[in-house]
C-alpha cells in the first residue's frame, strides 16, 4: 500500500513553474535568434571568379577599338580612252614599278585615227615646204626685178647727168637735159615703189608661212595627242608599290574614265579603328596610340577623326611611327588602344563585366577571411578599357569581384571555396 510523501506535490509545482519559465525564456530567445541568423551563404568556386584589389595612384584613360590596316595612299589608275581588255592583266599582289604594263586594252577607231592624224601631219609639212619653196621664189623674182630697176635707175641717173654736163656747155639743147632727167626720176619712183613692194611681200611670206605653220603645229597636236591615247592602252602602274586590286577581266569592254586598278604602297600603312561613338567623343588628333597587330605591338599617334557616325561607332584613323612588323599588310586585322588621359592620385579599380563610366552598380566585396563577399554598391567615374575611377562605396585595399555575377543577383551573400 502506497503512503503519501509529505511535500511532493509541492516540489512537483516547483518543477512545472521552473519548465514553464524556462520555456516561455528559451523559445522567444530561440525565435529572435533564428531570426537573426542570416540564411547561408551560398557557395562559388573560386577559381570561376575575377577578383580584384581598389588602389590608388596614376591611372591612364585609355579607348580600344577594333580596326584594320589602309593603305596611306591608294592610286585608282582609270582608263584614259574606250578599249577593249586583250591579254591577262596581272595579279592582285605582284610587284610593279611606275613603268610596269598592268593590262592591255584594244581600240581599233582610235589606231585608225592615229594613222590618219600622221598622214595630215605630213601633208600638212609638204604643204608647207611648197608654200615656202613658192613664196621664196616670188621673192627672188621681186629681187631680181628690183634690181632691174636699179640698174635702169642709174643708168639713167648718169645719162642726166651727162646731159646736164653738156648743156651747162651749150653743147646739147635743153630739151634732151630734161627728158634725161625726167626718165632718171621716173626710173628713181619706180625704184622705191619695188623696194617697198620687195618688203612688204617679206612680211606676207612670213605671215602666210607663219599661218600654214600653225596648221601644222595643230595637226601635229591632234597627232600627239592620238599617239598618247593609243600608248595608253597599254596601262601601266604608274607608282612603284604592290598591285592590290584588278577590276576588269579579259574581253571586258570599258568606258573613258573607268577605273582599271588600284596599287598601294604597303609600306605606308595606317590604322583605321573603329571606336564607339561614347567615347570618341574624348578623341583628339595628335594622341598617342598602341597598334597591335597580333604580331607585334607599334606606337602610333590619332591623324583624323571621322565626323559620321555609322553602326555607332566612328572611324579614328592612328599613323603608325614605327615599323610594320613582318605579315602586316593592308585589310589586316588590328587592334588600337588610344590614350586620352593620366589622371594623377585617383583610386581605381579593374573594369568590371558591366561597369561604365559615371554609373552606380553593386559588386560583391570579399570579407577579411577573404571567403565571404557581400554585395555593396558602388559609385564609379571616369573609365578606361581595363580600369575605372572609384568615387564612392570602397576604399584602397578592398577586394572586389568583377565578373559577371548576374547568376547570383537574388543573393546577398557568397561563400568562395
Amino acid at each position: 500500500m502506497d503512503i503519501p510523501r509529505k511535500g511532493a506535490a509541492r516540489s512537483r509545482l516547483i518543477k512545472r513553474i521552473v519548465v514553464a519559465v524556462i520555456i516561455a525564456i528559451t523559445v522567444p530567445a530561440i525565435t529572435i535568434a533564428l531570426r537573426r541568423l542570416q540564411p547561408a551563404a551560398q557557395s562559388v568556386e573560386r577559381s570561376t571568379v575575377w577578383p580584384d584589389t581598389v588602389k590608388r595612384g596614376e591611372m591612364i584613360v585609355q579607348v580600344r577599338g577594333l580596326g584594320t590596316l589602309v593603305p596611306e595612299d591608294i592610286l585608282t589608275i582609270p582608263a584614259t580612252t574606250d578599249g577593249r581588255v586583250v591579254p591577262q592583266p596581272l595579279l592582285a599582289g605582284t610587284i610593279v614599278k611606275p613603268d610596269t604594263i598592268i593590262l592591255e586594252l584594244t581600240n581599233p577607231e582610235l589606231q585608225a585615227a592615229l594613222v590618219d592624224a600622221e598622214w595630215q601631219v605630213k601633208a600638212a609639212e609638204a604643204a608647207y615646204t611648197d608654200l615656202k619653196v613658192r613664196l621664196e621664189s616670188a621673192r627672188l623674182d621681186q629681187e631680181a626685178e628690183l634690181a632691174s630697176t636699179q640698174a635702169s635707175y642709174d643708168q639713167a641717173k648718169l645719162t642726166s647727168d651727162r646731159d646736164d654736163a653738156l648743156l651747162k656747155e651749150g653743147l646739147t639743147v635743153e630739151i634732151n637735159a630734161r627728158i634725161s632727167k625726167s626718165r632718171a626720176e621716173d626710173l628713181k619712183n619706180r625704184y622705191a615703189i619695188d623696194k617697198r613692194r620687195l618688203d612688204g611681200s617679206l612680211e606676207s611670206i612670213t605671215a602666210q608661212l607663219a599661218s600654214q605653220q600653225t596648221h601644222t603645229e595643230q595637226l601635229r597636236a591632234a597627232y600627239d595627242l592620238k599617239k598618247s591615247q593609243v600608248e595608253a592602252l597599254k596601262v601601266r602602274a604608274g607608282s612603284e608599290g604592290v598591285l592590290q586590286q584588278v577590276m576588269v577581266d579579259v574581253g571586258q569592254r570599258v568606258a573613258q574614265g573607268a577605273p582599271l586598278a588600284k596599287v598601294v604602297q604597303p609600306w605606308r600603312l595606317k590604322a583605321a579603328l573603329q571606336i564607339q561613338e561614347t567615347q570618341a567623343k574624348d578623341v583628339m588628333i595628335g594622341q598617342k596610340c598602341e597598334i597591335d597587330t597580333r604580331n607585334g605591338i607599334v606606337k602610333g599617334k590619332v591623324t583624323r577623326i571621322d565626323p559620321s557616325v555609322i553602326n555607332g561607332t566612328r572611324t579614328v584613323d592612328a599613323q603608325i611611327l614605327e615599323p610594320l612588323p613582318k605579315g602586316a599588310v593592308p585589310d589586316l586585322s588590328v587592334e588600337g588602344t588610344i590614350e586620352l588621359n593620366r589622371m594623377k592620385d585617383v583610386m581605381y579599380v579593374g573594369r568590371p563585366v558591366f561597369g561604365q563610366s559615371e554609373s552606380v552598380v553593386t559588386l560583391f566585396k570579399l570579407g577579411p577571411d577573404g571567403k565571404i563577399a557581400t554585395r555593396t554598391q558602388v559609385k564609379f567615374g571616369r573609365s578606361s578599357v581595363t580600369t575605372i575611377e572609384v568615387l564612392e562605396g570602397l576604399k584602397v585595399g578592398d577586394t572586389v569581384i568583377l565578373s559577371d555575377m548576374s547568376a547570383y543577383d537574388g543573393q546577398d551573400r557568397i561563400e568562395l571555396k
